[in-house]
């Protein structure tokens, strides 16, 4: 593809996320699937852009403003690559040369717009931030606000979580050397080893054999909080993709029992091929909420399980350096909506810890509504529930991440996805289903 052909695609894509109601990673998926002409370097860099404008929503709408432009999927192109790719002038022509496939020549008034200056922008503006989230942000992160909400604009690393059952980590580096994969060992997650640069990792050996899965390491540190052993019964009430439950079950070194669950069967579904591939499909049990006969199952789970994880449904506001666009869109339910479905997901699953056993609640989100007061609210709910501090949860043997009663992980402090969780045990019997 030309240069221009190439930024034709892009504003045609920025122009399918205005109207889309489905979130950017699926709306390029979608778009790439049926342009298979497209090749891997030209849809690389392709991709690349389309995140980078959308990673400077703010700050590029805020420059057209002040130029008196339309905030228009052309625009926002010309801008990105002007004022963030710092593209020179003339050297923009080559992306807006017209013809057949090719993004249109530039108007002289468009040309005139990467030459004014950049505005000074406000704060919030400047870190990306949208303005609903704005206080409570700066409440969370004090004099850090503007350091932590940077790090967000950044795009995410590259993780990977070793498969122990088949390898371990020295030997995984090592092999995807042999790959020409550069990797640097996590410093929290033993099991992790992120990538340098950019790399095609599921046609490399070490993938189809099953010697790692992709995974965030802030996403592995959940899974060691639940400190999940062999031989033990371990529910993972809201699995998904089944990221957490691989690595629980290399955690248990395959032996004991674990429970998946999600109310969405097609998310299990695409977890089935991913358990077998790490050859721990022998002790997961894979159950939808979806069906009727599931719940009542799980009804009659009184006291069973050593460890029940409640990763639940949130905002996803942690995930904002991987997924920008979460910023500025909701697709699901709202913050409000979200709490009271976390707070149904925590009562309903009280009861299937056994006395001594673990709940880790657990969220992808920064905000303190969907964390620690969900979290104390719980606990005043539930008094059979304690709050155990991070360092006493922490296994002795490996450094733990976050001083305090919680573990709260953010791309400044840990180079991580935002997370949260907190450990509580269950101190006596619960009284009432």
């Amino acid at each position: 593809m030309t240069p221009s052909a190439r930024m034709q695609t892009v504003i045609d894509i920025l122009e399918r996320l205005e109207n889309s109601r489905i979130p950017m990673d699926s709306t390029i998926g979608d778009f790439m699937r049926f342009r298979k002409y497209i090749g891997a370097k030209d849809r690389a860099w392709i991709v690349e852009t389309v995140y980078g404008i959308v990673r400077h929503k703010a700050r590029i709408a805020y420059i057209l403003e002040k130029a008196g432009a339309e905030d228009a999927p052309r625009n926002k192109a010309l801008v990105y690559l002007a004022v963030f790719r710092e593209t020179k002038n003339d050297s923009l022509d080559e992306f807006f040369t017209g013809g057949k496939y090719g993004a249109p020549e530039l108007t002289d008034e468009e040309r005139a717009l990467p030459a004014k200056p950049a505005p000074e922008f406000p704060a919030a503006v400047d870190v990306e931030c949208p303005p609903e989230h704005e206080e409570r942000l700066k409440k969370l992160f004090g004099s850090y606000f503007k350091a932590e909400m940077h790090e967000f604009i950044e795009g995410a690393t590259l993780d990977l979580r070793t498969n122990c059952l088949k390898s371990d980590r020295a030997k995984l580096k090592s092999f995807l050397e042999s790959d020409k994969i550069k990797t640097d060992e996590t410093p929290y997650s033993p099991w992790g080893l992120r990538v340098q640069g950019k790399a095609f990792l599921s046609t490399s050996k070490a993938f189809v054999k099953g010697f790692f899965d992709i995974q965030d390491e802030g996403s592995q540190l959940i899974a060691i909080a639940c400190d999940a052993k062999p031989g033990m019964q371990v529910l993972d009430y809201c699995a998904g993709a089944g990221g957490k439950t691989l690595a629980l079950a290399g955690g248990m070194k395959n032996k004991g029992r674990i429970v998946a669950m999600d109310l969405e069967p097609a998310r299990l579904e695409k977890a089935r091929p991913r358990f077998k591939r790490a050859s721990v499909s022998d002790i997961i049990e894979v159950r939808p909420l979806s069906d009727d006969k599931q719940r009542k199952w799980l009804k009659r789970q009184k006291e069973t399980f050593d460890v029940v994880l409640a990763d639940v449904p949130c905002s996803g506001s942690g995930t904002w350096r991987r997924n920008p666009d979460m910023r500025w869109r909701t697709y699901g339910p709202t913050l409000e909506e979200l709490t009271i479905i976390q707070a149904d997901i925590l009562d309903r699953t009280a009861h299937a810890v056994k006395v001594g056993g673990r709940l880790v609640y657990a969220t992808c989100s920064l905000f303190e509504e969907e964390n620690e007061k969900q979290v104390h609210a719980f606990l005043a709910r539930r008094p059979e529930f304690k709050l155990l501090p991070l360092a006493e949860a922490w296994p002795a043997d490996l450094q733990c991440p976050c001083k305090g009663d919680f573990m709260r992980l953010t791309p400044r402090q840990h180079n991580t996805d935002g997370f949260f969780a907190a450990v509580l045990t269950k101190s006596v019997a619960t009284e009432n289903n």
